[in-house]
């Protein structure tokens, strides 16, 4: 069985998950945001900081967004043709600030909603080392949302080798995916008993698979798989501002 059809189950995808959060009574559509806003919300929530509201501000902002999506069924409005999921989100998130915040400010936190588990805590520890001085909210959004991509890439991976009872090989060569210190090849080896030609193309195996999740995550958020190229594109180049 390949890889690929090993992960076919992956049902996860952003625009399915729009569709199960279009039934706002099911349970489905609970755990379909719960994903969602675990996955998104701290690009989002980054954004918001930046456009110049204050912490708890852009607390409240995020979680009545994604809370306001469900119960009135705003993702309705999301149509996949459209194209990139994350611009949905963006223009979404806009679209709360400019006509919902108001109305939202006489609200308790999330909309009287609890169901939704965000740490804005640990968001905020992470966007204070944002180089907020240098880049606009969009483009801290964009770095935000690639580094997200590589994020669940690098964890779907860690899954991968930790079910084929590989958690120790990819440990030992994870710093070959720009995760820490790569280890010398030689040192691997000597560590897991393996030669180093071994260790060479579990090295070359690892970031192929990586490169092949990375496609398969960025094809979920874009309607024409003829854009994946250049939305990989646009990911690195985000990475690096």
């Amino acid at each position: 069985m390949s890889w690929s059809d090993q992960h076919h189950d992956f049902a996860t995808t952003r625009w399915s998950l729009i569709a199960a959060i279009n039934e706002p009574s099911s349970i489905e559509s609970h755990d379909a945001l719960a994903s969602l806003c675990e996955t998104y919300w701290y690009p989002l929530y980054a954004y918001v900081r930046c456009k110049g509201y204050q912490a708890a501000e852009a607390q409240d902002l995020t979680q009545s967004f994604f809370a306001e999506l469900l119960e009135k069924g705003r993702f309705q409005l999301a149509d996949q043709e459209r194209g990139r999921f994350r611009s949905f989100l963006l223009a979404s998130l806009n679209n709360f600030i400019a006509n919902q915040w108001r109305q939202a400010q006489t609200q308790k936190r999330g909309g009287g909603i609890d169901v939704l588990s965000i740490d804005f805590d640990a968001g905020e520890s992470r966007y204070r080392h944002e180089p907020w001085h240098e880049l606009t909210a969009e483009r801290i959004f964009e770095r935000r949302w690639a580094m997200t991509m590589l994020e669940q890439t690098v964890s779907r991976l860690s899954d991968e080798y930790a079910r084929s009872d590989k958690a120790d090989l990819f440990e030992a060569l994870k710093g070959h995916l720009g995760q820490g210190t790569a280890a010398p090849y030689r040192e691997v080896a000597e560590r897991l008993g393996m030669s180093e030609t071994a260790v060479k193309v579990a090295a070359h195996r690892m970031r192929k698979r990586c490169g092949q999740i990375l496609r398969e995550e960025i094809s979920h958020t874009v309607s024409d798989p003829d854009t994946v190229d250049a939305e990989l594109r646009q990911l690195f180049a985000a990475v690096e501002l």
